[in-house]
């Protein structure tokens, strides 16, 4: 959602973008208990997902015009690798719940400011990405299809498009604007990476600052955009509207 350089940093990218959004998971809702009977009954009630054949349900409302069906979390699970599509875990259908409200919210808040419809080379590579976490393209598409997902699905090309949307909104809200000084960086270089790693290596050479900033700069980077987003996403769950549909 090039060289090989740039495919692993776009692949950290996704990485780091889906760990923030699933963290959320961890700050659930005050109506948890209410979510997981929800999916627990959705799982129990409704057959297993077939090829073609998904039982949709309305799951949630998110701000009076969003809606999560059931179908939208099965497809969040189907892009994750190892992950049961018969009978899905209450956890996992909370997980997926989780990430597509996380979703919503930040694709209503990207709408706020002009932003770059997302190009098919940006869809295609995130595609190209999604695939290459499973053990072949013939199995990523088995599993979507299991879903009602086929290969040339409409459906599958919008969650693409989607997440690239979102992606790039998070860049330019916060990447783009996240400065760090050189005094982070030896702060950080003597804080946390030394002693991090010396515990991973005791007795090794400890690599020199200057041979180790770019990369220390990245990471705190990172660390600093992680930490705006889980604060962006608090913020927009307080203030959201979201209701539980029983």
């Amino acid at each position: 959602m090039k060289d090989e350089l740039k495919d692993a940093k776009r692949q950290t990218s996704i990485v780091g973008r889906e760990r923030r959004l699933l963290s959320s998971a961890k700050r659930a809702l005050s109506a948890l208990s209410v979510v997981l009977c929800l999916v627990l009954a959705f799982s129990c009630a409704a057959p297993r997902a077939r090829a073609q054949e998904v039982v949709d349900k309305m799951v949630a409302i998110v701000n009076g015009r969003e809606l999560v069906t059931y179908s939208d979390l099965l497809w969040q699970l189907a892009l994750q690798p190892g992950v049961p599509l018969d009978d899905p875990r209450p956890e996992d259908l909370n997980r997926a719940l989780q990430l597509v409200i996380d979703q919503r919210l930040i694709s209503q808040e990207a709408e706020k400011l002009p932003t770059i419809a997302p190009t098919d080379a940006e869809i295609e590579e995130e595609l190209k990405s999604l695939m290459s976490r499973f053990a072949s393209r013939d199995e990523f598409y088995q599993r979507l299809a299991r879903v009602g997902l086929g290969e040339d699905s409409r459906q599958l090309l919008e969650i693409i498009r989607q997440r690239v949307a979102i992606d790039n909104y998070l860049e330019f809200r916060f990447r783009s604007f996240t400065v760090v000084t050189p005094q982070e960086v030896a702060e950080y270089y003597r804080d946390v990476y030394v002693p991090r790693r010396k515990r991973q290596s005791p007795g090794g050479v400890t690599p020199t600052l200057e041979s180790v900033f770019a990369a220390l700069e990245r990471e705190i980077i990172e660390n600093k955009v992680e930490s705006e987003t889980d604060e962006f996403l608090d913020e927009a769950r307080l203030a959201a509207e979201i209701t539980i549909l029983e």
